[in-house]
């Protein structure tokens, strides 16, 4: 059974949230990361400063290829060791590693160099089309809704697919062996799950999700976002918005709202 079935079976009651989303971001940042890579906690703790940034929308994405060195990263996830390398093949490099951080589906920079990091921002939002695409999410009863605006008419770029992935935004974690053994490592925004919407096409659209699909135990936010591109190849970054989602309690598996 799919985390998403084990998530609907776990969905007894939901309290009706509404939320809407922070104002448009100006950059998605994916930090490719393992917790058997010792270069890489100071990526993560830079990637929970930013996190903390209501401009930027930063996920962590652990990927698996390091599980063979004495530790399994119990986050890792196949398809985020896939979106790597599918970014790798689209820029048309060979560049995959760890902490790698992509900024808006473009360019990648070492994830623990946050001056590569603001650099990178800055040049992908030169062309006038990264994060160029309104994108707002709320939440009511049962449902997400995700809205994405139209197109300006000038614009270069009027497809790309829409996705929305569930985070958890902190996930402590006690490694016990491999490069960061004894450790207690912390990460943010962690993506657990990912579910395509649909393709946009240029004109307002919308799509309504239920939770049971998206809310699992441990999650407690939703990204989505709007790519050039396609899951095999990505592209540009075109849009983005983020919200906080109702918690799954660990000890009655029902959901309730968020703390303000």
């Amino acid at each position: 059974m799919s985390w998403w079935s084990r998530a609907a079976l776990g969905v007894c009651a939901v309290i009706a949230f509404v939320r809407p989303a922070a104002a448009d971001p100006r950059a998605v940042i994916e930090l490719f990361t393992s917790q058997g890579c010792s270069s890489c906690p100071p990526a993560d703790k830079l990637l929970g400063d930013l996190a903390r940034d209501p401009s930027v929308i930063a996920l962590s994405l652990p990927i698996d290829y390091w599980d063979y060195l004495g530790w399994k990263d119990t986050l890792a996830d196949s398809r985020f060791t896939a979106r790597q390398r599918a970014y790798s093949r689209a820029r048309g490099d060979r560049e995959v590693y760890t902490p790698q951080a992509v900024v808006n589906g473009s360019l990648h920079v070492i994830g623990s160099d946050r001056d590569a990091i603001e650099g990178a921002i800055e040049e992908t939002a030169r062309g006038g089309a990264v994060m160029s695409v309104p994108v707002s999410l709320s939440i009511e009863g049962q449902e997400l809704t995700v809205s994405v605006a139209a197109a300006d008419e000038h614009a270069a770029r009027k497809h790309g697919e829409v996705w929305v992935c569930s985070i958890a935004r902190v996930v402590p974690i006690q490694v016990a062996r491999g490069e960061n053994g004894g450790r207690e490592l912390t990460y943010y925004n962690v993506v657990r799950g990912v579910m395509k919407l649909g393709d946009w096409n240029g004109s307002s659209a919308s799509w309504s999700v239920p939770l049971e699909k998206i809310v699992r135990e441990g999650v407690d936010g939703a990204v989505v976002y709007v790519q050039d591109g396609s899951r095999d190849r990505p592209g540009l970054m075109l849009g983005a918005a983020h919200s906080d989602l109702p918690l799954v309690s660990r000890a009655s598996a029902t959901v309730r709202a968020p703390e303000r």
